[in-house]
């Protein structure tokens, strides 16, 4: 599992992305298409076009990590039906069932609201 808590933000790109590309490269689309900090300690998910691939990028205070999945059968959801150009936001389970190859039906919120002090 990546992560271990529920106040782990998971930004989605929506489009896909050439996913020939490294740390630099990701991190310049977190920077540049997303308006986010890949040393932010947020995962961030890229998908290639035809969804069968996937990299998850995350920074655990010590340095970039990455995550790589490729498919043999099926395609990753699409995550960006609605508004393009804008991050899809997910909870941490919502990325391992993704990378699990599941199929989201819609984006539902089933757990309560962060709580901020």
């Amino acid at each position: 599992m990546i992560g271990s808590s529920r106040a782990l933000k998971v930004w989605a790109c929506p489009a896909p992305i050439d996913l020939r590309k490294g740390f630099d490269g990701l991190a310049h689309i977190v920077r540049w298409q997303l308006g986010k900090d890949a040393l932010s300690g947020e995962c961030f998910l890229f998908t290639n076009r035809s969804r069968t691939s996937a990299k998850v990028l995350l920074y655990d205070g010590t340095g970039l990590g990455m995550y790589c999945k490729r498919l043999e059968q099926g395609r990753f959801a699409c995550l960006w039906r609605g508004a393009p150009g804008e991050p899809v936001a997910l909870t941490q389970t919502e990325l391992a069932l993704f990378l699990e190859g599941c199929q989201l039906v819609g984006h539902q919120v089933l757990s309560p609201a962060e709580i901020r002090p």
